[in-house]
């Protein structure tokens, strides 16, 4: 996926700011990829809640993990929860704030 990190107004931001939001909602490549992974996850539920699992982990990464798949994370999140409102994202590279 185009990498915000290299347009220098984003380069500060992160998947959560409005900013690189449109940025990466504008990419054909970003929206197939969250289609593309939605897709595949909610194929498995069933199967995971099946075998009586408790919980589900995903994750997701990108070379800073600022970008890209803190906007991911947060899409498949807004996808899934409604469904499954015990949907909880855990940022491990954001900083605190």
């Amino acid at each position: 996926l185009p990498n915000p990190y290299w347009d220098p107004k984003l380069r500060a931001l992160t998947g959560l700011d409005p900013e690189v939001i449109r940025y990466l909602d504008a990419q054909p490549a970003a929206k197939q990829l969250c289609e593309d992974i939605a897709r595949f996850v909610a194929a498995r539920i069933p199967e995971h809640q099946a075998g009586n699992r408790r919980y589900l982990t995903i994750a997701i990464g990108c070379t800073g993990g600022q970008h890209r798949s803190v906007y991911l994370v947060e899409r498949l999140a807004a996808r899934f929860a409604p469904a499954h409102p015990s949907v909880l994202t855990r940022h491990s590279s954001l900083p605190a704030r």
